[in-house]
């Protein structure tokens, strides 16, 4: 029977487990917590958004580093498969909007009990609180080979090695990078993490003046040196460093290698008014009320606390009556509400990160099998790959995917 050792017991290592223990391998998680999936318990705030209900070519749109590399495990272990795994493992699921899946218990808890149930039935050793030092290599017959792992409490012999143990992003979850250094050891490349879905800290100071505003739909945009680089449309918040919320995370992911002195962030207030009509809209307004002061009309239109960045923005006294607003003003006010415009500082720190962008070159990895091209018998399976997509469910399936594939194929 295959020994396989696998390291790190997240979402890449049980579904790892699963996947080479259903094909009659005998499978040891080794896991330096004290327990499994430590990192699935904060997911989709400690709801678990396991994965995302489309089809494998649309979701491939989704990854941001490396698609092509993932078009194997991805056809391979789908959403719709992971979705019939769970759901035939007893656990209950709900797709939410932009097809987000949930256990329907909303504990992210569940995923990872379902995933160790399964693996402990099909006969898993789990080793807990134990730490990986180095993975041991041979030679046989001039071919470099994995011969098995250096522990804290010993060595352990093993015909595979499969390498899940994340990336740096919250690191007491036990994401620490050992699997960069593992890699390395053996003569693998890393490229260079980088933070991704994380909030971004903007230059300035009127943004403080917001902290803690949510806008929905409202349509984003970031430009590279005055060319839309990125766009999407729905919610943010303004919190002390700048800007957070769901398209500002996937925002991250695009610029985090990018030059940000040449970066801007926009924000369009009004997107379903275009300017002929927003001006239209502003004159009918200050025409109905025009003995009142502007300030008090302008709560018709925006939330209080960005009634004053925006006047401010337009150079348009708070306190002038709607009746002596000039065409030049309402002109500024109808380009500032189409287009608040911030300067990026950077982003938050990576510790922060929902995940981390680089790590293990995909071009020394087998894409169809996991395997390392330089080292017979080792894999790599999940986000210590340079393997990262937007916030949504994708990169849970980017571990199940590529954990299983690799589990399959030792």
């Amino acid at each position: 029977m295959h020994k396989v050792l696998i390291i790190g017991g997240g979402a890449a290592g049980l579904m790892a487990a699963y996947s080479c223990a259903k094909n009659g391998n005998f499978a040891i998680i080794i896991e330096k917590n004290e327990k499994l999936g430590k990192k699935i318990y904060i997911t989709g705030k400690g709801r678990c958004n396991l994965t995302n209900d489309i089809p494998a070519n649309e979701f491939l749109t989704n990854v941001v580093s490396n698609p092509k590399f993932l078009i194997g495990a991805i056809n391979r272990f789908s959403p719709k498969n992971t979705i019939d795994l769970f759901e035939e493992l007893g656990l209950s699921l709900t797709v939410e909007r932009g097809n987000r899946v949930f256990p329907s218990s909303n504990k992210a808890s569940d995923v990872t009990k379902t995933l160790e149930k399964a693996i402990r039935n099909l006969g898993v050793e789990v080793m807990l609180n134990t730490t990986v030092n180095s993975i041991v290599l041979t030679e046989i017959d001039g071919v470099t080979t994995v011969k098995g792992v250096k522990t804290d409490n010993g060595f352990i012999e093993g015909d595979s090695v499969i390498v899940c143990t994340g990336g740096v992003s919250y690191p007491l979850t036990g994401s620490t990078g050992d699997g960069y250094k593992f890699a390395k050891s053996v003569g693998h490349n890393i490229v260079e993490v980088k933070p991704a879905l994380c909030g971004i800290c903007l230059k300035g100071n009127d943004y403080s003046l917001m902290q803690g505003l949510t806008l929905k739909n409202v349509s984003f945009s970031i430009k590279n040196n005055q060319k839309i680089i990125y766009k999407d449309f729905g919610e943010l918040l303004f919190t002390h460093f700048g800007i957070s919320g769901p398209v500002v995370l996937s925002a991250s992911s695009v610029i985090n290698r990018l030059d940000f002195n040449n970066l801007s962030v926009h924000i369009d207030l009004k997107p379903a008014l275009d300017e002929e009509t927003l001006h239209n809209r502003l004159l009918r307004e200050f025409k109905e009320n025009y003995l009142k002061d502007l300030e008090n009309v302008m709560r018709a239109l925006l939330p209080e606390s960005l009634i004053n960045v925006v006047l401010s923005r337009a150079q348009v006294k708070r306190s002038k009556k709607c009746c002596e607003i000039t065409k030049e003003e309402r002109s500024r006010l109808v380009s500032t509400l189409k287009n608040l415009d911030f300067k990026i500082k950077e982003l938050r720190p990576i510790e922060e990160s929902i995940v981390t962008a680089g790590g293990v070159n995909v071009k020394d990895v087998n894409p169809k099998t996991m395997e390392s091209k330089l080292v017979k018998g080792l894999y790599f399976a999940g986000e210590v790959l340079d393997v990262d997509a937007y916030t949504g469910g994708f990169n849970l399936q980017i571990a199940f995917s590529t954990g299983y594939c690799a589990g399959q194929n030792v």
